[in-house]
């Protein structure tokens, strides 16, 4: 029923917005004084909330309190939440800054957002249109939203010029290799705000635990992005003007050529974050369309030091892993993709290996993890350092143990052999999609198949999968038959689990923290030497494998799956079967 000031104001012609219903409604504010200060609002083209704040006339807490048991919406303090941990891919920031509004995190299909001012169906309406998801509105207080907003909607320069690079500072060799180039491009190298705008883009990256930074130049834009477990994220879009001015400051300290732009190249560098802490980088730059496209990749020496139990082997793995790596000679194989994680598995293995009586030696193109105690070379093939060459000199070197950071060639491939017959535990990786068919990949680069079968021991191919998040993962009602699909048995839906789900919370990415390896195991044993001298098939080692136990990939990712370790969709995208 109609009040009379409701009545009043109809007759009026001004329609009050719902949340100036609500405060005449709850009694803090009357409607002669809620009309006058939204027709002011409109006249001085600000928003609502603002004018009812700035006036006075409501405090912002008051504000935000009575909207949120209006609406029966939670409340939330904004200076209680971590802002940097905000997620900044989910929404277009023109649409936060429009309707004043800050996505804290999504579930499900829906977004949950921030906002002073939840009767704005407009703002809801253009999140739908904008993201194909609902949204779920948090009350925080106008002037708290308006101080983050404010932050967020500084222009790219303002940005550059605003960040505070103090704390940080490149190493002395790469300093100095920067100062060394006096001529005109270390005039725009030198430019103050680029230098504070990659220290921060790199501190950034390595707070996010991101394994890499992609620098994209397009025709019309700029883009910056982070691949944070596995998956690539918009972080930043700076003005396309400053990518000659960034991508001269990374060649420079990486020690590049900054005037060569037509070849890629490859270079490193070092970032002091602290007294006594330094992250590594490798740097790579390739000629694109409309500029250099550069990739970064952050080398964490601490990764190698994690242990075996952080890498996600299970017991039955993991001691079939140990004993091939302490046999006195041998050759262990990696396999998989570029980014599984091939190389922290061989750097986790010589941790385990070296000690002061051993004598470890590694080729690499290039080195990523420093070791301490361990001969690493990095492999520079313009000067003749090849990996072949590298190996022939660590052979007259007396090695106990050598690493190949991949084996290429025949060359390579013979003398690694020849080194893992003689008496040498020889690791390396190389590229193919599982255990079995590492071995008739050799077969097809000309090796012998008994120099396979006598110097072979043991093949570990791997993928990285999302890690679920323990905070928010939910069980899942995945139907039985999808189940049975993606590879489980009968036997194994007794009812005694469920897979769960990605949901997302302030602690994750969508729904999941960190990766875990998914692991294919495989000692080569004598009925697979026999298989090989036979020249059989990866079709028939595969089959002798599983007769002896050995987990395929997917079998390995489901198992995962059935101890709430990762999600299924997740294993579903990184194996095949």
């Amino acid at each position: 029923m109609a009040t009379a000031e409701n009545l009043i104001s109809e007759a009026s012609g001004l329609a009050l917005p719902g949340m100036g219903r609500a405060l005449v409604s709850a009694g803090m504010l009357a409607q002669k004084a809620a009309e006058d200060l939204f027709r002011k609002a409109q006249t001085n083209r600000t928003s609502f909330t603002a004018e009812l704040t700035d006036s006075g006339a409501v405090s912002a807490h008051d504000l935000a309190l009575t909207l949120s048991r209006a609406f029966c919406v939670p409340l939330l303090d904004l200076d209680a939440i971590d802002k940097d941990r905000l997620p900044k891919d989910l929404l277009d920031p023109k649409i936060c800054q429009t309707y004043r509004l800050v996505v804290l995190s999504k579930r499900n299909n829906r977004l949950i957002a921030a906002t002073a001012d939840p009767s704005d169906q407009e703002a809801a309406e253009k999140i739908k249109f904008a993201t194909q998801m609902g949204v779920d509105w948090v009350i925080v207080e106008h002037d708290k939203l308006a101080r983050l907003l404010k932050l967020s909607d500084m222009n790219a320069s303002q940005v550059i010029d605003g960040m505070m690079g103090d704390e940080f500072e490149f190493d002395e060799e790469t300093s100095a290799a920067a100062l060394e180039i006096s001529d005109g491009p270390a005039n725009d190298v030198d430019d103050a705000p680029i230098v504070k705008f990659l220290h921060k883009m790199l501190l950034d990256a390595y707070s996010m635990r991101a394994s890499d930074l992609h620098f994209e130049p397009y025709e019309h834009t700029y883009r910056i992005r982070f691949r944070v477990d596995g998956e690539l994220r918009e972080i930043a879009s700076p003005p396309v003007a400053i990518k000659e001015k960034l991508a001269s400051r990374i060649k420079v300290i990486s020690r590049m050529d900054i005037s060569e732009k037509r070849v890629p190249q490859d270079g490193k560098m070092k970032l002091k974050i602290g007294p006594d802490r330094v992250i590594d980088f490798r740097v790579s730059t390739l000629p694109t369309l409309f500029g250099e496209k550069i990739v970064i990749r952050i080398l964490d020496p601490s990764s190698a030091k994690l242990g075996i139990e952080a890498l996600g082997y299970e017991p039955e793995e993991k001691a079939r892993l140990l004993a091939a790596v302490q046999r006195p000679y041998g050759m262990v194989l990696v396999t998989g993709p570029t980014g599984s994680g091939k190389t922290v598995s061989l750097y986790t293995c010589l941790n385990l290996l070296n000690k002061p009586g051993v004598n470890i030696s590694t080729a690499e193109d290039p080195s990523e993890i420093n070791l301490p105690g361990v001969n690493q070379v990095n492999v520079n093939d313009k000067a003749g350092l090849t990996f072949a060459a590298a190996l022939k000199s660590f052979l007259r070197q007396d090695p106990d143990i050598i690493m190949v950071g991949e084996i290429r060639d025949l060359e390579t491939a013979d003398i690694s052999i020849k080194a893992a017959q003689t008496g040498h535990l020889v690791l390396s990786t190389l590229h193919t999609n599982d255990a079995p068919t590492t071995l008739t990949r050799m077969r097809n680069m000309g090796i012998a198949p008994f120099n396979i079968a006598s110097s072979v021991i043991l093949i570990t191919a791997q993928r990285l999968a999302r890690r679920l998040c323990p905070n928010c993962k939910e069980v899942s009602d995945v139907p039985r038959q999808a189940l049975l699909d993606a590879g489980y048995r009968e036997s194994e839906l007794d009812g005694s689990w469920k897979p769960y789900r990605p949901v997302g919370c302030s602690m994750c990415n969508n729904g999941y923290k960190g990766r875990v390896g998914i692991y294919q195991v495989m000692p080569i044993s004598d009925e697979i030497q026999r298989i090989i001298l036979r020249d059989g098939s990866s079709m028939d080692i595969a089959e002798q494998a599983a007769r002896e136990g050995v987990r395929s990939l997917r079998q390995s990712g489901l198992y995962k799956v059935k101890i709430g370790v990762t999600s299924l969709e997740e294993v579903l995208g990184c194996t095949n079967e």
